[in-house]
């Protein structure tokens, strides 16, 4: 979270493993969850919108748009959050805009959040992409750089102000400006050949394969907790012989005098441990173990955390309650493997990515809710959030479910030297602070990736992923840390920090075209080459190739969807000589068909996927069914008869 003038960025126009604890962060940044003490009112729907478009996109700063209602400064859209707003109009402008929109809502509290004074009203965005200014009934509030994390702002000043209900009014200006040292990196370009471009033509350039899809991409609301709060909560987990272990810190936000109660609950909603105070263990005899999805049983089997905070203030006794979801479970890496509760795991999942049809990037229930429909029919047991943290309301889904998730920042295109600087870096650690602090407590989250596919065989890279990674590891001990990398074995200045080699290679669609024959050598090649120089445990954590649904040629020909199968079961011929020794995950590119810059190389975007863009399965996705289902029933725990037939039980059979 960064605070600073509006008018610095308005002058830019459009550029701009154990139980440890982990390193204490400066605020909390708990899900707002309903509770006796805490209430949420919701701002999704339709939003006040207008993109600037004067030469220089500061016109809502010089003529201060935030000061009177959006609609009295000139014409205004309707914006749906959440939502991204490149695809929403029929304004070919806006779809490929760069620089600053505005969005506003007026909304009216409930009385008892505004008369009050034992209340804290707090307004909270989940992410805005890039850069925001947020003001409330005309008041700079506050300001965030980065999108794909959430921020927010005690407004409690502003809204409990006489015995009147208040309305507020929320303005949000947003900058999608890409820099050097934002993440994800990028440059503006000025066209000056006047011949070809009007006069101040510019372009915004990325060296990444999505299309940079921006705004209120998720939710926006208001939530209330008691003016004494707990303000914090920090997990971690083990397990020692038959006992789970779970060990708590609290942050609240209180005067001197309080009480602090910590109770567990399982899922039958029965008490089966409690504690007392800002920290300590809670011990759980037999505990029921959170497992992946396939691996065991019962999979992905929560506690509930109840912390309740009692204090007294000047105004009279307060409470707060909070409920957290917990999973307990180990997670550790050897030399050839990862382990989830002491059990060998291997990754069998996909990549993806936030996109869809009309809404972009926007957060949409019933999306999520088909999309891992479609991972339990598939029998994927993980992702990587490619290439940029999700929704928090995804990982809520995944430790449900029992879906494991390499979590990733938005460090993706950094091709470039200066992307290596000091004030890059510095920026990519306070990302990795937001990050960490906003997932450290999901239990399907089982590692950190700090990049994609970076330029680590840069001198500068060593240094620069040396530090990023030890930062992290500080944030959170509990949990190994990657990057993932398509650089040379030999060349990578990063690879010797991480604790699990991911890499990306596409043999036989980027190169080699057509060759499939060459699969099979060259990606044991590539296995045995990093495994001999780093000896740690690899994830394939991309592959693929470009499918269009419709497509048949026989023999196989790039782009038909007998390609895409032909080359997946070349590449799997290849894993299962190495899974089992050193080789302990695939993740397929893509789960489904995404949204890109327009090229001649990208016909309405990437068709890597094995599902289209509108979840219908390609030829492919049956392929890896089979595949994953064999692979689930290989490594299935407990492994009796009866009960490790996980296929035949499926009721997605």
């Amino acid at each position: 979270m960064v605070r600073g003038p509006a008018g610095a960025w308005a002058a830019l126009g459009p550029l701009l493993w154990g139980c440890a604890l982990a390193l204490a962060l400066p605020g909390g940044m708990l899900y707002p969850r309903e509770s006796p003490s805490r209430e949420r009112k919701s701002l999704d729907g339709l939003w006040s919108f207008r993109a600037d478009f004067s030469d220089n996109r500061r016109r809502g700063f010089e003529e201060q748009w935030y000061r009177r209602p959006l609609r009295e400064s000139g014409p205004t859209l309707d914006m749906p959050v959440p939502s991204s707003f490149n695809d929403i109009g029929q304004d070919w402008r806006l779809r490929h805009f760069v620089g600053w929109v505005w969005y506003e809502r007026e909304v009216t509290l409930p009385e008892r959040w505004t008369q009050d004074l034992r209340t804290r009203v707090v307004l909270r965005i989940g992410s805005a992409h890039s850069y925001a200014i947020v003001w409330v009934n005309g008041v700079d509030t506050l300001e965030h750089e980065g999108g794909y994390l959430p921020f927010e702002a005690d407004i409690s000043s502003l809204v409990q102000v006489g015995p009147l209900p208040v309305h507020l009014r929320i303005t949000i200006a947003i900058n999608n400006t890409l820099t050097p040292s934002t993440l994800p990196p990028g440059a503006i370009r000025y066209m000056t050949d006047t011949s070809k471009y009007p006069k101040g033509y510019f372009v915004q350039n990325t060296d990444f394969d999505f299309f940079n899809y921006a705004g209120l991409q998720r939710a926006v609301l208001l939530y209330t907790t008691p003016t004494s709060y707990i303000d914090d909560i920090t997990v971690t987990t083990g397990v020692q012989q038959d006992s789970g272990l779970v060990n708590y810190q609290v942050s609240v936000k209180c005067g001197s005098q309080f009480k602090l109660e910590v109770r567990l609950l399982n899922a039958e909603n029965k008490v089966v441990a409690e504690g007392t105070g800002t920290q300590g263990q809670l011990k759980v005899p037999g505990a029921n173990l959170w497992w992946p999805y396939l691996m065991h049983e019962r999979p992905a089997y929560l506690y509930s955390l109840e912390v309740r905070l009692t204090a007294p203030t000047s105004v009279g006794p307060v409470s707060d309650v909070y409920t957290l979801p917990v999973g307990i479970r180990t997670v550790a890496v050897t030399e050839s493997q990862f382990l989830i509760n002491g059990k060998p795991f291997y990754f069998h999942g996909v990549n993806k990515h936030e996109d869809a049809d009309i809404r972009g990037k926007g957060f949409d229930w019933p999306l999520l809710v088909k999309d891992f429909n479609l991972l339990l029919w598939l029998g994927a047991n993980a992702f990587r959030t490619s290439h940029y943290p999700y929704a928090e309301e995804v990982l809520q889904m995944c430790d449900r479910y029992g879906i494991v998730v390499i979590d990733e920042c938005p460090a993706v295109g950094l091709v470039l030297p200066q992307h290596f600087s000091n004030t890059s870096m510095n920026h990519h650690m306070r990302v990795m602070e937001e990050l960490v602090r906003r997932d450290k407590n999901h239990p399907a989250v089982v590692m950190w990736s700090v990049a994609n596919e970076p330029a680590s065989y840069l001198e500068s890279a060593g240094y620069y992923f040396k530090m990023v990674i030890t930062h992290t590891k500080a944030l959170d001990p509990s949990r190994p840390v990657t990057f993932v990398t398509n650089a040379n074995y030999a060349a990578d200045k990063g690879a010797p920090y991480v604790d699990v080699i991911c890499v990306n290679s596409y043999y036989s669609w980027y190169h080699d075209y057509g060759h499939l024959e060459l699969i099979q050598l060259q990606l044991g090649t590539q296995f045995e080459n990093w495994y001999k120089t780093y000896h740690k445990p690899i994830i394939q954590s991309e592959y693929g190739a470009e499918t269009i649904i419709g497509f048949h040629q026989d023999p196989p020909l790039m782009f038909s969807e007998e390609y895409q199968r032909a080359l997946l079961e070349q590449y799997h011929l290849g894993l299962d000589q190495k899974r089992g020794k050193y080789v302990v995950g695939e993740l397929v590119w893509n789960f489904a068909d995404f949204m890109t810059n327009q090229s001649p190389q990208r016909m309405l975007g990437n068709k890597k996927g094995i599902f289209t863009r509108q979840r219908q399965p390609k030829t492919a996705a049956f392929l890896l069914r089979e595949r994953y289902w064999k692979i689930a029933n290989e490594t299935r725990y407990p492994r009796s008869a009866a009960k490790s037939q996980c296929l035949e039980n499926s009721p997605f059979t």
